[in-house]
């Protein structure tokens, strides 16, 4: 569990910067208001990805590594592209 609390906190950073500067081309906008929308987002993706890693590997036949892939897959398409098209770089 703590592995996945540093890696998520480590992607997170990279993968503001890529949203930014890359993927969403809003690098016009205050980055301070940017970047506190991404941290509530982020948070948000700590927590849903930790209970759900927690609830498929205590409470299902899935080993961790196929558990990690399916929450990861899960929260990250629907969740975090959501947020951050929406709500963190909003145009």
């Amino acid at each position: 569990m703590t592995a996945n609390v540093i890696g998520a906190s480590l992607g997170a950073i990279t993968n503001f910067l890529i949203g930014r500067y890359w993927a969403f081309q809003s690098a016009t906008d205050s980055i301070s208001g940017q970047a506190g929308r991404y941290a509530l987002v982020s948070l948000g993706s700590l927590i849903l990805n930790t209970l759900g890693l927690y609830l498929l590997t205590e409470y299902s036949p899935l080993n961790y590594i196929w558990a990690k892939v399916l929450v990861a897959l899960l929260v990250g398409v629907t969740y975090n592209y959501l947020m951050q098209k929406k709500f963190v770089f909003r145009k």
